[in-house]
């Protein structure tokens, strides 16, 4: 069983930063593969990033490619997301997610996470 709590968010103003945190409990952290996913009321669940077991490999969603960084402290059992330049669009509940498996692919699907944390508000102001 994995434990995930996210921590970090906030309201900003456009073209300001955050970093969101996401701490794992449980066995074997650098067994999984992880993701972030951001959700508005009435929509459904957005793919943000993915990083693999070993921080080697990465992918994004295009709507945030260039702005948004995705990393992992395998030592600390934690997920990051730095996200730069953000904008109104980006105001959404956004949820760190794990999967266990150690290859290079592209989980981009929710559904492809048994895993996943409370989420946490991310507010960003015009």
């Amino acid at each position: 069983q994995v434990q995930l709590v996210e921590s970090g968010g906030g309201l900003v103003q456009a073209g300001d930063s955050l970093r969101l945190s996401c701490a794992a409990s449980g066995r074997a952290f650098s067994n999984l593969a992880m993701g972030w996913f951001r959700q508005t009321p009435g929509k459904e669940r957005e793919f943000v990033a993915t990083i693999n077991w070993s921080g080697d490999f990465t992918y994004y969603a295009d709507s945030v490619k260039g702005r948004f960084t995705i990393s992992r402290d395998n030592a600390k059992n934690t997920v990051y997301l730095q996200m730069n330049s953000l904008k109104p669009e980006d105001t959404a509940v956004y949820s760190c997610a794990a999967v266990y498996g150690r290859t290079e692919v592209a989980r981009t699907k929710a559904r492809e996470y048994p895993y996943w944390g409370q989420g946490t508000q991310v507010t960003v102001s015009a």
